[in-house]
């Protein structure tokens, strides 16, 4: 008899049918075995790649791990990916501190050529290599290394898109280098638009993107006021209006990872309902200056609204949270630069002001929307870099992304990250999720099963 017929069968005692409660015990019992079998064919394929056996020790024992990603549903975007200790108990992969690793980089910029040159810091002349050999240790288990063959076994016939800034375009580049170990991907762009980019891996007919929405809803520059009051432009945003330059694209993806903040300190007019109802640092006359974080906490909700009313996505959702700037002694256009050249410990610095701010108003706009992409079985991941990332104000390209005689806007780069370097990290973490989130999805039903009254099952 094959498995699906007997799951559908009832359970008869005595020639009557059990109780609700029974029944409820019984399909608990059945999720507990289909997280098992699940463990089971995750694991098997990747048994015969070389790469399996040097960097993935979280799978020796799967039936050991079948605890990992312990999902908690009354906090489940502060707990959104976890590991097992050896105790069985939680383990959050996002806090932890920064240890040696001679081993790294796994790439080189003259082995890979996705690298943006602002980003390739080794080409213009950094000097130090130390901030190279780090990885992330989770406090109380492992993260392992990237493994591509793993991570390419893992979206075989699938697609993943990045959907942000210019940190999101970093990340994706810093993954096609990490996967480069395994195959280059060819370009399959429908515009010749660098913003638009869409990349697939032949032999695992996997598709990459990029979309470039730097504040994820509908904006445009304005040129009537020049270039604005800190000369960097001013621009319009829609803060209830979605950008369809994405929108519209992303419905046939599995995975979407979405990012968004460095743009909203620039000064910006806010409209809702077609009309200015504030801005951020606008100067304009008659128009209440409301700050970046409204607009910023409005956009989020826009975007997100977005992707929970798209029709047929059934995809996943993951939330890249705000990395944050470097700058010491100034800001950006003032003198401010990053020159440290090691981590720092965690004990050392902490998150506060805007980088606080940004990342509190992430987090609360990603708990709605997680709750709204519930009611339609959608799924809403907290890719949470940001602890890792503010502990890395060594990793920037600082001068280092352009040769000293050019003019460039951002002379001193403390926002984007040099590659290789610590964003290769974002990748560890992206695929430790991916390899969990079958298991997740079943105690996911599991919990929701339970939660059922006996009438309701």
């Amino acid at each position: 008899m094959k498995l699906h017929t007997i799951m559908e069968l009832p359970f008869v005692k005595n020639g009557n049918c059990t109780t609700p409660t029974t029944q409820k015990i019984t399909k608990s019992i059945q999720l507990t075995i289909f997280v098992t079998f699940l463990l089971t064919i995750m694991i098997i394929p990747f048994m015969s790649y070389p790469l399996f056996s040097r960097h993935s020790s979280i799978f020796k024992n799967p039936f050991k791990q079948s605890s990992s990603m312990i999902f908690d549903v009354k906090n489940s975007s502060t707990t959104s990916s976890t590991t097992s200790r050896d105790d069985h108990s939680k383990c959050d992969i996002f806090s932890g501190e920064w240890i040696p690793n001679p081993k790294a980089p796994y790439y080189t910029n003259t082995t890979c050529w996705a690298i943006h040159e602002h980003q390739n810091c080794m080409k213009y002349g950094r000097p130090d290599s130390d901030f190279l050999k780090w990885r992330w240790k989770p406090n109380g288990c492992e993260l392992p290394i990237f493994n591509p063959a793993q991570f390419l076994e893992l979206v075989r016939g699938k697609s993943m898109a990045f959907v942000g800034d210019s940190v999101g375009r970093n990340q994706m580049q810093s993954l096609i280098c990490l996967l480069s170990r395994v195959e280059y991907p060819i370009d399959e762009s429908y515009t010749p638009n660098d913003y638009f980019k869409r990349w697939r891996y032949i032999s695992y007919n996997f598709t990459l993107a990029t979309f470039w929405t730097p504040h994820l809803i509908k904006s445009k520059e304005e040129d009537s006021y020049g270039d604005g009051p800190t000369h960097t432009g001013l621009f319009n945003l829609y803060l209830d209006e979605f950008d369809e330059q994405w929108t519209t694209q992303v419905s046939n993806f599995e995975y979407l990872i979405i990012n968004g903040g460095h743009w909203f300190f620039r000064p910006s007019v806010f409209y809702q309902n077609h009309k200015i109802v504030g801005c951020h640092y606008c100067l304009l006359d008659n128009v209440k200056d409301l700050n970046m974080y409204y607009g910023y906490r409005k956009a989020f909700r826009t975007a997100f609204k977005a992707i929970n009313s798209l029709q047929n996505y059934k995809g996943i959702t993951f939330l890249r949270t705000f990395a944050p700037m470097h700058f010491e002694n100034g800001i950006w256009n003032q003198g401010g630069n990053c020159v440290r050249t090691r981590p720092f410990r965690s004990n050392e610095t902490q998150l506060e002001g805007a980088n606080l701010e940004l990342y509190m108003i992430q987090l609360e706009e990603f708990r709605i929307a997680e709750r709204e992409g519930k009611k339609r079985g959608l799924k809403f991941r907290l890719l949470d870099t940001t602890h890792a990332m503010l502990l890395r104000p060594d990793g920037h390209p600082s001068r280092y992304g352009h040769w000293p005689n050019e003019n460039v806007t951002l002379y001193n780069d403390c926002v984007h990250w040099c590659l290789p370097g610590p964003i290769d990290t974002w990748s560890d973490f992206l695929l430790e999720m991916l390899k969990m989130e079958g298991v997740r999805s079943a105690e996911e039903r599991l919990q929701s099963d339970q939660n059922l009254s006996p009438r309701q099952i």
